[in-house]
């Protein structure tokens, strides 16, 4: 299944893969960022093996986005992203959440142990 099939039918799979890898790291990097008026908590992951990146951003108003940016057979750069409802979100751990949450409200970043992750 591509990344455009996941995210528009099944988003929470990718959720669980990020939280899966997250959660297996002895420290996470929770980071603040921001562009224009913008600004967003995110955590990511980078696939070496095919030079993809999984990243779920949380935007002020509580919002989620799912963030996906791969390569396609044109060695063409290829970005998608949606927002996830209020269901999928549920799939995100609440210690996940909090954590987010207090970057965006600091706009600062933390480093966390990926333990913290776990469902």
């Amino acid at each position: 299944m591509n990344y455009e099939t996941l995210m528009k039918n099944d988003p929470g799979q990718l959720v669980k893969k990020l939280v899966s890898e997250i959660s297996s790291k002895k420290a996470v990097d929770v980071r603040f960022e921001f562009m224009d008026n913008e600004q967003w908590a995110v955590v990511s992951i980078y696939m070496d093996e095919e030079d993809n990146e999984l990243a779920l951003r949380l935007h002020s108003g509580g919002n989620y986005e799912l963030y996906v940016g791969y390569y396609d057979d044109e060695d063409e750069l290829q970005e998608i992203s949606g927002t996830l409802t209020a269901e999928q979100t549920k799939e995100i751990p609440k210690g996940l959440h909090r954590v987010m949450v207090k970057v965006a409200a600091d706009e600062q970043g933390l480093r966390v142990p990926g333990n913290i992750f776990s469902a």
